[in-house]
């Protein structure tokens, strides 16, 4: 069996990683779309390094767009097989995939008038809705916890990661020469203790382990005082210098958690009286994905709901779909706090808002996880004191704050600690993926120090007989 890196190899975005059997059967994992890889983002993300046509079966670990955003051109280009992935996946996909087609068309169409007016031919995008359409049919949700047959020689098991909602660790048991090898992929790790969905659970032990690290290198803040900071920087930016905070925030997961901290800050009658704006539909419909699934919920959310039936939603907080209220808010004079997508500031609607408010140092930004190296939102919390924002430069005067503890990426302890339910004498090898690559030396040394022998780093393009 081959195993095989294109994407997430030495970099924290475009996750795929393709097995290749005896017999010829070729799995692929996750099928990410590169992100803030500046020029080269479009020729990575319209080539694989493999022929889709090829590939027989697609197993998702999560909805997230670095992690499922290519599974449109897959389609496009010849995968025909089903793609496995959990129930609360697959309704994060269907909205999530869609909003990728509308920024995808919309990209293109920016991109081409400038083409136009420079001479050149037209680029078209990467896929549009109905290619969507077409791909979410071959969708087959899996439930958590249950061994899955793919086919005779090749078996599936979900347990839950604790990264997002639907998020899971994928076990293989594959059948090969007489012999059951055992395959992990965790996708991305959750925190220790998510603040709205259920921690990763233990998971089988494996011979050969594919493992992200994020924060390979580092511990976040002590959550417990995340509720405290947020509070400061509302009232030292709404309140004080009655300006607006604007938060990048991914809409799945980070938002909710956010929406849940200011709820809870307002519940307890500590939040000022300001008006709040989740500015994105894709995050409004899946706020209203996690409330349709409360079983994925932790015990600690449960309790707060006996209280407060709606942790998403208080009377100051509005969530925006139009296109044209969202471009009201840049007309709003009066302090307030803006959510909105994407988490790296690389698209969507929150380009609009720090194009109209990184100018005043009355205004703060607040960035709330990790930002690939050379996105916006990577250089806003580098300290750049000047960014390009729709081909425009922009001087950067508002505050920029950094919150790591709303990450929904596990720490290095975390992510350890969830490694221990594996005895490092029987894993064969262990590759890390998802990570910059001086951060993967460092988390490899710290896996070794826990006894996992054989580490790996793999190369974009680079394979590994298993």
């Amino acid at each position: 069996m081959k195993l095989s890196f294109h994407g997430a190899a030495r970099t924290v975005t475009g996750s795929k990683h393709l097995l290749t059997l005896k017999q010829g059967k070729r799995i692929l994992l996750d099928c990410g779309m590169f992100q803030g890889m500046g020029l080269e983002t479009d020729e990575l993300n319209r080539h694989f390094g493999f022929d889709p046509a090829t590939v027989d079966y697609l197993i998702l670990s999560h909805a997230h767009i670095d992690h499922s955003g290519l599974i449109p051109v897959l389609v496009k280009q010849g995968f025909g097989g089903k793609i496995y992935c959990t129930p609360s996946t697959f309704d994060l996909c269907c909205i999530m995939l869609e909003d990728s087609a509308h920024i995808q068309e919309s990209d293109a169409r920016f991109i081409n008038e400038r083409r136009k007016r420079q001479g050149k031919p037209p680029l078209k995008p990467l896929y549009t809705l109905p290619d969507v359409t077409v791909a979410l049919r071959q969708f087959e949700p899996v439930p958590y916890g249950e061994w899955f047959s793919i086919e005779d020689s090749i078996k599936l098991l979900f347990t839950d990661a604790g990264h997002i909602l639907g998020s899971a660790v994928v076990n293989l048991r594959i059948e090969e020469d007489f012999h059951t090898k055992s395959i992990c992929y965790t996708g991305d790790l959750g925190r220790a203790q998510p603040q709205i969905i259920r921690p990763a659970e233990p998971f089988p032990q494996c011979e050969y382990l594919i493992t992200e690290s994020t924060y390979g290198d580092r511990k976040h803040a002590d959550r417990t005082e995340s509720l405290d900071q947020l509070l400061r920087i509302v009232i030292e930016t709404c309140v004080m210098k009655k300006g607006k905070l604007i938060i990048p925030a991914f809409s799945v997961g980070r938002t909710q958690e956010i929406v849940y901290a200011l709820d809870r800050l307002e519940h307890e009658g500590r939040l000022p009286r300001i008006p709040v704006f989740v500015d994105s539909p894709l995050s409004t419909n899946a706020t209203e994905i996690m409330r349709n699934n409360p079983d994925c919920f932790n015990d600690e959310i449960r309790s707060y709901m006996e209280r407060d039936p709606d942790p998403f939603g208080f009377n100051k907080l509005t969530y925006i779909r139009e296109a044209q209220e969202s471009k009201q808010l840049n007309h709003l004079k009066e302090p307030c706090i803006i959510i909105s997508a994407s988490g790296m500031a690389e698209a969507g609607r929150i380009k609009h808002h720090l194009a109209n408010n990184i100018g005043s140092e009355d205004n703060t930004v607040m960035i709330v996880g990790h930002c690939e190296s050379g996105s916006l939102g990577a250089k806003l919390a580098e300290g750049e004191k000047e960014v390009r924002i729709f081909g425009e430069m922009h001087s950067v005067r508002a505050h920029v704050e950094v919150l790591g503890s709303f990450s929904a990426h596990g720490d290095v302890d975390e992510m350890i600690d969830i490694l221990k339910c594996q005895n490092p004498s029987k894993v064969k090898k262990v590759f890390i993926v998802h990570g910059d690559y001086d951060v993967q030396l460092r988390y490899m040394i710290r896996l070794q120090r826990e006894g996992f022998r054989h580490v790996e780093i793999p190369e974009k393009g680079s394979s590994f007989e298993i």
